[in-house]
Order: structure tokens, then sequence, then C-alpha cells
């Protein structure tokens, strides 16, 4: 009988994975323990094994695909087995289920007569001269705008230029030109009042039109006058205009585009000296992109003579970069979703707070140099700060918290997992009982497991369960930074580079070296004083390593 297999959960927090490789095709023969397929979730890339023997029926995600936890992955079975009955939601699963989707001709019919009544009854296009004008995007993030002012109402007369309305955006408030002439028969949008992008902000047309007839026009029906202000813009010149391009000016108003007219402000280019390619001779991008400035004619020298004090100065042309603008979209790993998920969810449910403090590092500086001058040691200023870190937890219960809303549960055990920087993002893994670790074991249990958590050969059990979390960038050359809880936990360390800086010590000024370390603290479940408590601990740890020996 044919076995389904799910995208399995492999880690506390996967709620989906993605394919990277399959070990095996469609027909191949699986033995129990066989790799099927190598996982990536939030967190590693995981090998996964089969739990059943048959051959691979059908494969449910491809390579690189990713799925919620639970989707359908695979399914093995019998060669030649039916498995039409198991692939839900797939339509080509059999044709039982699309003779059921399928209407009766009967009904088809009916419906077809229904859908023509209906199309019969609205009119097909918008009446000769009439435009609708719809809610313009007038910037690149405005999804909705607000007609602050209607500079017209309805039953004035609308010429080509004139200003309709000023409309509040989500950075400014903008002037609202009309591209046409006739007569403002309806407002669709009253002043102080949003709506969205390409609602229908005013109708202009002859006078005596009927404007409901044109409100109920099938969208898009006859011309393509409806579009937004940046289309009519941008829009290719007509032929007509092409060929003969018309004045920009009747003497009063010279008309350009807004874009046209902001380009045209930064080149320092007079409007009145470009010719507009766009409808009726409007100056749109391309005409202040395109133009060249005529040469200037040289003045007779009895003008100049007579009058020095008027003789034009040819002002220097503004050389702006020109370049192309260009992105592109990266598929996000799980990895990367899963931490924004969680982070965002931590900083906007737990109620942070942060404390600093600056440590003296003279005396770790020499007690790491005679640690490390034993054969076969290794230890690093990060090894010393986690373990000053668990000592300090066991003094300072509280810190070691986790809130669970009824209840806050106070961990017995020191659980410290140590921030590694990866490619797709950033793994924890955690050291299980830190408190009762040497700074020697410590440095090799980080070493290792960093070295696997940049591999993705980390285990789900070796990145769970942390009370509490170091965060080092001093290697960077950070001198602080406040990191965000790292939840369950209900605070996280976060350590910056040892400086050499003048200090006062005995009442004098001199060389000394100093680490600053903030503390993000839940304030749900560690009060100030509580993390200010730990944090002098803390401090008396590292400033006297020799107390972590005893």
């Amino acid at each position: 009988m044919a076995e389904v297999i799910n995208m399995p959960r492999l880690s506390d927090t996967m709620e989906e994975g993605t394919v990277a490789k399959w070990l095996k095709q469609v027909g191949d023969k699986i033995e129990e323990g066989d790799i099927l397929a190598e996982i990536e979730t939030d967190k590693a890339t995981m090998e996964f094994e089969s739990f059943h023997e048959g051959t691979l029926l059908h494969i449910g995600i491809a390579e690189g695909d990713g799925a919620p936890v639970d989707s359908l992955l695979a399914i093995i079975g019998e060669e030649g087995e039916d498995i039409s009955g198991l692939l839900n939601g797939d339509t080509s699963s059999s044709g039982e289920d699309s003779d059921k989707t399928e209407a009766p001709e009967e009904d088809k019919q009916s419906e077809a007569e229904t859908k023509e009544k209906s199309e019969a009854s609205v009119s097909n296009e918008i009446p000769e001269g009439v435009e609708v004008i719809k809610m313009p995007r007038l910037s690149d993030t405005m999804e909705e705008g607000t007609v602050a002012t209607w500079l017209k109402k309805v039953g004035d007369t609308v010429e080509e230029g004139d200003i309709l309305a000023e409309i509040e955006t989500d950075k400014a408030t903008m002037e609202f030109e009309s591209f046409y002439s006739g007569t403002l028969l309806h407002i669709g949008i009253q002043e102080g009042e949003s709506s969205p992008v390409d609602a229908v902000l005013a109708v202009i047309g002859p006078e005596g039109t009927d404007v409901q007839a044109v409100l109920n026009a099938k969208p898009g029906a006859g011309k393509a006058t409806t579009s937004t202000v940046e289309d009519k813009v941008e829009e290719t010149p007509k032929e007509e205009s092409a060929a003969q391009p018309k004045t920009v000016s009747d003497g009063q108003r010279i008309f350009a585009s807004p874009l046209a007219k902001k380009i045209a402000a930064d080149k320092g280019i007079d409007l009145s000296q470009v010719t507009g390619s766009g409808d009726h001779g409007r100056i749109i991008k391309k005409d202040i992109e395109n133009y060249q400035p005529a040469a200037k004619v040289e003045t007779a020298p009895e003008v100049e003579e007579k009058s020095p004090t008027t003789s034009a100065i040819a002002t220097a042309p503004i050389n702006l970069p020109v370049g192309e603008e260009g992105s592109e979209e990266v598929k996000n790993s799980q990895m990367r979703k899963t931490i924004a998920k969680r982070l965002a969810e931590s900083k906007f449910t737990a109620p942070h707070y942060y404390l600093m403090i600056e440590v003296d590092m003279d005396n770790a500086m020499s007690s790491r140099a005679q640690i490390n001058s034993l054969p076969d040691t290794k230890v690093s200023f990060n090894d010393m700060v986690v373990k000053a870190a668990a000592m300090a937890l066991k003094k300072h219960p509280q810190v070691n918290t986790t809130w669970n809303g009824d209840t806050t549960r106070y961990n017995h055990h020191i659980h410290v997992g140590v921030a590694v920087a990866v490619e797709d993002g950033l793994v924890v893994p955690v050291l299980k009982f830190t408190d009762q670790m040497t700074l020697t074991q410590i440095g090799a249990s980080v070493k290792d497991l960093a070295g696997r958590a940049r591999n993705k050969k980390l285990t789900p059990a070796e990145m769970e369960g942390s009370t509490f979390t170091v965060s080092n960038l001093g290697m960077f050359g950070i001198l602080e930074f406040t990191s965000i809880i790292n939840q369950p936990n209900s605070a996280i360390l976060s350590v910056g580079a040892i400086v050499q800086k003048p200090v006062v010590k005995n009442g004098e000024i001199v060389v000394g070296n100093t680490m600053k370390v903030s503390l993000a603290c839940d304030h749900r479940t560690v009060d100030g004083a509580t993390g200010a408590e730990f944090l002098q601990t803390l401090r008396a740890y590292l400033e006297n390593p020799v107390t972590m020996l005893a």
C-alpha cells in the first residue's frame, strides 16, 4: 500500500522547508534508511531519510521549492500502483474530478445567455469627448490620495492645463492639473475624502452628458482615456504631434509635466526654450533629457558699448550624473524568513530596555595571555564573557527566566546560546550547562559548533533550549551595540571591541583597555535594578578572571 511522505518538522521553529536536492528520482527503488532528499530548514540543511520501502511513485515538491510543514513531499509504494486517490488537489490525478467540476451543457448555455444580457444592459463604451479622470499615482509609494481642495466645481468650464484640485499624497500636497478641456460634469471624491489610486476622481466632457451612463460604462471600453497621470505624461507621441510639434505656451503658461518641470529645474533649463513633443505641444521628460541649448548669438560691438551692463552672461551647463537604474529580486531562504519573523515577534511583543556598562579588561588580557601560554590551550575573550555570563546567571536567576503569559518559568539549568553569523543569516548554537564548563571546554565547544554552523551541519538539538544569549561583534571593530532578545530568553548580552584609551586609575590618567557591553532585557521578567545587578556581577568576574577559576 502506498505511503504518503509529508514535509517533516526538522526543528522546533520550522514552519516550512525547501528541498535543496533530491537524491532519489521517480521510479527509483527505496530501502528503509535511504536518504531521499536534503531539506533546508530555518536553521540548517539536513538529510531526510525514508522510513518506508518501495518505489518512489511521486515527488510533490521540486528542487528549490519551499512548502509548509506537512505538505505532500513524496509517495512511496509498489511499482505501477494507482495513487490518484492520494494526490488531493492534483487536477490531473483523475478524470472523475474534472467531470464533477464540468457544468452541464444546459447550465453553460444559460450562463452565457445571462452574461450576454448583463453586458447588453451596460453601455459598451464611453461617449465621444467624455474623459473619466482617476486618482493619479503622484509618488512611487502612493497607494491612496486625499483631495485637499477642489479648485473647480461641477459645471465649471475646464481648459487643458487648469488646476483641478490639490491632492495630498503620502509625501506631499500636489496640484493636479487637467489634460483635457470641457465641462466638469462629476466629482467622485469630495474634499477631505481619501480613495485608492485609480478610483474615479472626476468626469470631464460636453455639457449635458449623461454622467450616470458614463459611470456605469464597462471598464476599459471605448477609448483608453482613463489612464493615470504618469501614463498620459509618458505616452508615445502621436504621429501628428511628432510630425509637427505644437507650441508649448499660450502666451501665459507653459505646459509641461511635473516630472519635466523638476528635471528642468535641476538642470537649469528654461522651459520656454524647449519644444514639447507631447499632446498639444506639452513638454515631457524626454524633451528635457534631449534638449540641446541653441548656439548663443553674439551681440554686436556697438550694442555692447551702449549697454555694457545688460550684456548676457553665459551660464555653464550643469552636468548631472546619468546612469541606468537596476535591481534584482533574490528569493529569501527559509533561514532568512524565519529570522525576520522571530525577531519581529520578539521586538514587537517583548518590551525591550537596554543597560550598558564599560569593563576594565586589563586583568582579563593578562590572564588570557597566561592561559594561552599553556600547551594546547586556546581561550578567547568571548569565551571569558560566556563563562562570566553563566556564573552571573547563577547569582541572578531572575535573568535566567522565560515569560509564559500567566506564569514565569525559572530555569534551574543554564544553557548559553552563542550567536554565530553564517552566509544566510544568524544561528545560535547552545552550550548546555555552561556554568559547569571550564574556559577551555567553552572555547573548544564554541569553535566546534561555530564551524559546523557555517557548514550547515548542526543538528536541531544543538540549537534548542537556550536560556540566555551572547552576541559578540567586537571582532568586527564594533564598539557598542544593542541586540534583539532571542526568545524565549529574557535577556541578551551584546559585546563590543576592546579599545585602548586614557582612563583614570588611582586619581591619575593612564592608558587602559576597556570593553563596552549592553544587556537587552524583557521588562516583563527582568526589572531595571535586577538587570543592573547582573551587569555588576558580570563586570566583577571579567575584571577579576581568577574568580572564574575558583
